[in-house]
């Protein structure tokens, strides 16, 4: 299994996918508010000793992978969806391509 990193640097790539997904306002969302309230849950202490801190350390690890590569799936797929049905013209122009003229000046060639 790979090193986890520091809680507290899983915690601010969380709040930074969170930002990035919700804008300015995400101090006011409920996963802002759940998000601090679990970090805060699982802290070590003088007092306590938290038993489960690796396994919620891992579950936030893979929560902030999720949001990652969701915000990357969503960037991709703005950047190489399709734009609907091309003419043969504008396809053969993007690959670099011209299409052939029939000779001798039928008339309908451009």
């Amino acid at each position: 299994m790979a090193a986890l990193s520091s809680p507290l640097r899983v915690c601010r790539g969380i709040l930074k996918e969170l930002r990035s997904s919700k804008g300015p306002g995400y101090k006011q969302t409920l996963a802002y508010y759940f998000v601090l309230d679990q970090f805060r849950k699982n802290q070590v202490t003088n007092e306590r000793h938290c038993r489960a801190r690796r396994e919620a350390l891992h579950a936030s690890h893979s929560y902030l992978c999720l949001l990652a590569s969701t915000r990357h799936h969503l960037t991709l797929h703005k950047l190489f969806h399709g734009k609907g049905e091309r003419e043969p013209e504008q396809v053969a122009r993007l690959v670099g391509l011209q299409l052939p003229t029939q000779p001798g000046g039928k008339g309908w060639e451009k």
